[in-house]
């Protein structure tokens, strides 16, 4: 009976170890950090509403820098996985598109990025990017490429869009006017809630994942 009892305090104190909110870590660039938007309106804080709305045990770190490359999020993945970390978002590449640099350094940064996390035992969400076609065909396809092929490699989960829940409404960028910013780059805070409430599942199985 004694070895009874002590094995169900034991196993109560695990759980009770192991329980609690899953952090999870937004590592990503101005889309992420809430560029030209208030502090309560930006990505991560109406994400970790919308995540508590859905029941979801989480706490959200905001790792977004603004003008951020993969580059600059391999520099600083280590230490932005501290300890209580279980689980990140990735939301780059924008900027190495932008930039028009070349699609193999942004998966190798990328590839850094993911098996850092790998060795870290921390869940991933790889959220994708699309360049567009004035950089010509072959660029479009070796950059686009580069998201849905790491997501494999590394068992991450993949969403293939961070603007999913805009591209829903329109694809002509004339109406999403409304949504955006004045410099037709950054969302608004209507915009972006609607890019969380299309991304707000994904990462709602990464938090369910990492539990």
């Amino acid at each position: 009976m004694y070895k009874f009892i002590m094995t169900l305090i034991l196993a109560l104190c695990g759980v009770a170890a192991t329980a609690g909110p899953v952090t999870v870590a937004a590592l990503g660039d101005s889309l992420t950090q809430g560029y030209g938007l208030p502090e309560g309106d930006g990505f991560v804080p109406q994400l970790q509403r919308w995540l508590g709305d859905h029941g979801a045990d989480a706490v959200l770190i905001n790792a977004g820098v603004s003008g951020d490359t993969t580059a600059g999020g391999a520099a600083r993945v280590a230490w932005t996985l501290s300890p209580e970390v279980k689980a990140m978002i990735v939301a780059l590449g924008g900027n190495d598109m932008l930039r028009g640099l070349d699609p193999a350094v942004t998966r190798a940064n990328l590839e850094t990025i993911l098996t850092t996390a790998d060795q870290a035992g921390v869940k991933v969400l790889l959220i994708g990017m699309q360049a567009p076609g004035n950089y010509g065909p072959d660029y479009k396809a070796e950059f686009d490429a580069i998201y849905p092929d790491l997501a494999a490699e590394h068992g991450a989960l993949y969403a293939a869009s961070f603007f999913e829940g805009l591209q829903e409404i329109s694809s002509d960028p004339a109406a999403l006017q409304p949504f955006m910013q004045a410099d037709g780059i950054h969302p608004n805070a209507e915009g972006v809630t609607r890019i969380v409430a299309a991304l707000g599942p994904k990462v709602l199985e990464l938090v369910r994942a990492a539990q």
